[in-house]
């Protein structure tokens, strides 16, 4: 399990709970936020508690190990920072997350940080959009949630508005 491979390489104890919460981390091919981790721990470990779920991820993160999205509707998401780069393009009517990598984004981005004088480290992108057949329409009767769309250049806060 990766997630507790990084735990064992970065000195954390791994209690029981610990490795249930890796091991849920691990099989995620989602963007789980803490609610569902302590839902899918405690399927696997009835002993698992919502407090240690948070803790765990507070840790996790601190480490280097996970890494927190916001991708609106008020709950930070997670996933293992080895997960390779990618970027996120987040339905906004659904809240699906589509992971996806582009070649040009990458040249463009180091393109723009040489041309204002800087060697690029890291960029994150996040896109927030409505599928092509829904844009026009607004927000469907029945969808789960709807998340303001941010404004040019803003992200949107813990309850998806444009900050």
């Amino acid at each position: 399990m990766r997630i507790e491979r990084l735990c064992i390489e970065r000195g954390l104890k791994m209690t029981g709970q610990r490795r249930t919460i890796a091991r849920v981390l691990s099989e995620a091919i989602d963007h789980p936020d803490v609610e569902e981790l302590y839902r899918r721990a405690l399927a696997l470990d009835a002993r698992v508690s919502i407090a240690t779920v948070y803790r765990t991820v507070r840790l996790l993160e601190e480490k280097g190990i996970l890494e927190r999205h916001d991708f609106g509707g008020g709950r930070a998401r997670y996933e293992a920072t080895d997960h390779g780069h990618h970027y996120h393009l987040i339905d906004i009517d659904s809240g699906k997350v589509i992971e996806f990598s582009d070649e040009q984004h990458e040249a463009l981005a180091a393109a723009i940080a040489a041309r204002l004088g800087f060697a690029l480290v890291g960029h994150r992108l996040e896109l927030f959009g409505r599928r092509a057949e829904d844009a026009g329409a607004g927000p469907a009767r029945g969808r789960r949630r709807s998340v303001a769309k941010p404004g040019p250049g803003r992200a949107p806060d813990e309850g998806g508005n444009a900050a």
